[in-house]
């Protein structure tokens, strides 16, 4: 049930979802993680995702805006073991696709394509580019091109 929870999630992460005639936008995915200060760093320097006011204001959490009101929230305080596999992920898109990757590159980031192939970028059927790494948790994160494509 988490897991599917967590899909849906996923794929309306930049949309919207309507359910027996409820319209609902997204608005955060939270991540358990083990150690909040390396988190922190990895999605603030990778990601350049700008850290916001955590509104719970309890300790352990943190907060960041992908922008357009939607957030990842760090969670730090569960200990419960999460399973991760490469299906679950995070997707992000960005118009400068091959500047991320050098910068992945450039901080010995390593990433893939979908088979898992190191250090290559995927192209999709439909001319996308993608490529997946993993956040210090082993979360995965996609990076496309989507919007961009070359």
């Amino acid at each position: 049930m988490k897991t599917t929870s967590f899909l849906l999630l996923a794929f309306a992460l930049f949309g919207k979802v309507n359910a027996q005639n409820i319209n609902f936008t997204f608005n955060h995915i939270a991540l358990s993680v083990k150690n909040l200060d390396e988190s922190v760093a990895f999605y603030k320097d990778i990601l350049q995702l700008q850290e916001i006011t955590n509104k719970t204001k309890m300790e352990g959490i943190r907060w960041f805006s992908f922008g357009e009101g939607k957030e990842l929230h760090l969670i730090s305080f569960l200990k419960e073991p999460v399973i991760i596999n490469k299906a679950v992920h995070i997707a992000l898109t960005t118009s400068s696709f091959d500047a991320f990757v050098k910068t992945l590159e450039t901080k010995k980031i390593p990433y893939s394509d979908w088979p898992g192939i190191p250090n290559k970028v995927n192209m999709r059927a439909d001319g996308i580019k993608q490529i997946f790494f993993q956040d210090p948790n082993g979360y995965w994160i996609e990076v496309n091109s989507v919007g961009n494509r070359h």
